[in-house]
């Protein structure tokens, strides 16, 4: 038993340092991704503090008060808000206020997302955390899920805090860069405001044009700027501590809070607007969380981003105290000359990884929101083939650019520009310190006064700070108030508009008892092919198709109604992607699809659809003979019975033989069954087959993979199965289309002037200036046929 315990200790010990490195690595990682943004505030925070109100306080005990501020803000939120509290509530890995939405709304069903099923409940992903059994009498729960406004209530803070992040990628680039160059009127050879300002434009423009490269090209060099950076920051502060004055250090007792507000009033407090500019970049820790591990990034702030940054902020006050006139430019001014252009170098480029950290998250945040419904279809291109969720929009990006470059034009001010970036960061917090209340409640199932208790204590210092913010709205703390709101107006008619467009949907779906009457024929003329039919519906026939057939009494031999859809979790693994199930029963060949995405997932254009369709649809013929539950399929009940397949395993398991055709004319066979088989000719006529050739040609970055699908031998299957098999074989053979509605959506007559103003104008604009919907789905345009409709909603 001795040699068995010693290598079960070795092999834990190796573990636990494998860990340990793992961790290690990623924590160097994370100082370079998470903390660019906020290890570059020492910039600006005390010239933020001391210009306006508190002019007429510029004194020793006034340094040090400020200082006492900053170090108990910097201990209270980031350390132990966001590092010991917040960073426990993931999901699924990832961070951020959609997070936390998502946790709520599969444990306490606040979604507001159309097409939900039951069968997304079961999803792994969906049942992250603990059960909800024991939540499940409560009665907040049940006033909160009985009452919709107050849903959408939360759905709207939700959204107004994802616009504040989007604030937050236009004022971040712009104070950060405006900052570091600053520097430059220190210096013997002084610039001019003017020549500043052009030098901080040309800097940002190089910033966003170079954003289509991805992050990953640059990412390496991200983490050694940020920690040599943090390195000069320390080694300066220690130095201006030990050389102007080392009682600076009596400033860590909150005494000097009491006495700085004593003798400073309500001065004191309006000046909290520039002490929570020492926290900005704070959210990004959680909302980051998802690329690397909540371990790693307390590692990284406890050991290297908190102790660099307090001893900064100490150094800085120490050499303010003793040279009250250099507050202007105190972080400059405090640099000893023989190491100031290696610093203000160093600045430059930790002021570029801050930006460009803020503007990835911009990205995710907008694709997040298009998941939810909420903004509308844009180009979403994947800059990494490696490193998964690295985007980049271009839309997005050139708008965040003439942002940020009108305002650092219109403000020229790091003091204005940060009361706007101040309200908009404190507003981020504040929303999550909500959405965490709930969480403590209905996902950790703790006791309401435990979660009171951390609102109060959270929530309260938050409102100080954000009262204050609020009271510098005039200089400057509009901005993002007026970015918001007009982000938010955007999110709220595409949401309204698209709501109204699926109820319409929902009202007007075909009788499947109607269906049935006409017969497997469908009273049409039934055309080789498989017609892919999109609709936004997981259940029922959308009036799409009626419609199709009314003004073409023909359709294809095999129907799939295809619902690519949303759903509140961050990630779909490929096994649970894909619900097959039938529409009517087997002699109808009519089946229902079901892609489901995560709020983070990315629709990669593999060229590979159609395939892994066929092949799910094939595994769900031969599950629904084998399985005993699926036994009643001929019954006219059939609609809304789905079953996951996956698109991982049932090659392996499928009951077709594929042969692929690569593009450089090697054929290969995959072994999957024996005996000779039924193979099938496709009907294409040649000048299909030519088009579609050309349009290979034109179009080379979509490789699709040319499979042709063989039925082996197999004496044991069924024969209605078989046969079945067939035709959809000679189906895939004959070709795939893809139709969707070309829909037109109109307000009625009887509508309000305000609804009219939104469907009629607001709405038709968006979807006119957005990408449409078969761009967005990769459809290749070849294949589409588009199916004009009015939706009076």
């Amino acid at each position: 038993m001795e040699p068995e315990s010693g290598t079960s200790s070795r092999t834990s010990s190796q573990l636990s340092w494998v860990n340990l490195s793992r961790n290690l690595v990623l924590a160097y990682q994370s100082v370079g991704v998470v903390y660019g943004d906020l290890s570059t505030s020492p910039l600006y925070v005390y010239k933020s503090t001391f210009i306006g109100k508190l002019q007429n306080h510029h004194d020793e005990e006034a340094i040090f008060g400020a200082f006492s501020l900053i170090f108990w803000t910097l201990t209270l939120i980031p350390l132990l808000k966001y590092v010991f509290i917040l960073l426990s509530a993931d999901d699924n890995g990832e961070g951020g206020t959609f997070a936390l939405y998502s946790l709520l709304c599969r444990h306490a069903r606040f979604s507001l997302l159309p097409n939900q099923q039951a069968a997304d409940e079961e999803l792994s992903a969906y049942k992250y955390g603990p059960s909800t059994q024991a939540v499940g009498s409560s009665p907040l729960k049940r006033f909160l899920e009985k009452h919709k406004r107050l849903r959408t209530a939360l759905l709207v803070v939700v959204l107004f805090g994802a616009c504040m992040v989007i604030g937050d990628g236009v004022l971040t680039p712009a104070i950060s860069v405006l900052s570091s160059v600053s520097g430059l009127q220190v210096t013997e050879k002084r610039l001019t405001d003017g020549e500043v300002l052009l030098l901080a434009c040309v800097i940002l423009v190089g910033l966003f044009a170079l954003q289509h490269f991805g992050t990953h090209r640059v990412a390496f060099i991200f983490a050694p700027v940020v920690i040599i950076w943090l390195l000069s920051i320390f080694c300066i502060g220690l130095y201006n501590t030990i050389y102007w004055n080392p009682k600076i250090v009596r400033a860590f007792s909150p005494y000097f809070i009491i006495k700085f507000f004593r003798e400073t009033g309500k001065d004191g407090w309006i000046s909290l607007g520039g002490i929570l500019l020492s926290i900005t970049g704070t959210e990004a820790m959680f909302a980051d969380l998802g690329h690397f591990t909540a371990f790693s990034i307390r590692l990284a702030f406890a050991c290297v981003i908190y102790p660099c940054l307090v001893v900064q902020y100490m150094g800085q006050a120490a050499f303010l105290s003793k040279n009250i006139n250099s507050i202007p430019n105190s972080f400059y001014d405090s640099i000893p000359e023989t190491v100031f252009w290696p610093v203000f170098v160093i600045a430059t480029l930790a002021a570029i990884v801050g930006s460009q950290a803020v503007i990835t998250a911009t990205f995710s945040i907008v694709k997040q929101c298009h998941a939810l419904g909420c903004f509308p279809r844009v180009k979403v291109v994947h800059t990494s083939r490696h490193i998964y969720g690295q985007i980049y929009i271009p839309e997005i990006n050139w708008i965040l650019m003439v942002l940020t470059l009108a305002i650092t034009i219109g403000f020229r001010d790091t003091t204005l520009i940060g009361n706007a970036y101040g309200l908009a960061c404190m507003t981020v917090m504040f929303i999550t310190t909500c959405l965490m209340t709930l969480v403590i409640v209905f996902v950790w199932q703790k006791s309401v006064l435990l979660a009171a208790s951390y609102l109060l204590i959270f929530g309260f210092i938050e409102i100080v700070y954000l009262t204050a913010a609020f009271i510098k709205v005039p200089q400057g703390g509009w901005v993002p108030l007026v970015l918001s709101c007009i982000f938010m107006v955007i999110m709220y008619v595409w949401h309204y508009g698209t709501c109204k467009k699926y109820n319409f949907d929902l009202h007007n779906k075909v009788s499947l008892k109607w269906l049935l009457g006409l017969g497997p024929s469908l009273g049409i003329v039934r055309v080789p092919g498989i017609g892919l039919i999109y609709s936004e519906l997981a259940t029922g026939v959308p009036a799409i198709f009626s419609h199709f057939v009314t003004n073409l009494p023909a359709f294809h031999n095999v129907l799939v109604f295809v619902c690519v859809k949303s759903v509140p979790v961050p990630y779909v693994s490929p096994e649970e992607r894909f619900l097959i199930g039938r529409v009517c029963p087997r002699p109808y060949r009519m089946y229902r699809c079901i892609v489901r995405y995560g709020y983070k997932d990315i629709q990669r254009d593999d060229g590979d659809f159609e395939n892994l369709l066929v092949q799910s649809i094939a595994e769900f013929i031969q599950m629904e003979a084998e399985e005993p539950q699926f036994s009643a399929s001929e019954s006219s009940s059939i609609d809304g019975r789905m079953a996951v397949i996956s698109t991982r395993t049932n090659q392996s398991i499928s009951s077709l033989l594929i042969t692929e055709h690569s593009s450089s004319n090697l054929l290969v066979t995959e072994q999957e069954g024996f005996g000779v088989s039924n193979s099938f000719q496709g009907s294409k006529s040649l000048s299909v087959q030519s088009l579609r050739s050309a349009f290979d040609d034109e179009n080379p970055q979509v490789r699709r993979r040319q499979v042709r699908f063989q039925l082996p031998q197999n004496p044991g299957m069924d024969p209605s199965v078989r046969e079945e098999l067939v035709d959809l074989i000679q189906a895939k053979e004959a070709g795939v289309a893809y139709i969707m509605g070309h829909s037109y959506v109109k307000a009625r007559r009887s509508s309000t002037f305000l609804k009219k103003l939104v469907i009629d104008i607001g709405y038709s604009f968006l979807r006119k200036n957005c990408r449409g919907p078969a761009v967005a789905l990769n459809i290749p345009h070849i294949s589409l046929i588009e199916v004009g409709m009015i939706y009076y909603v």
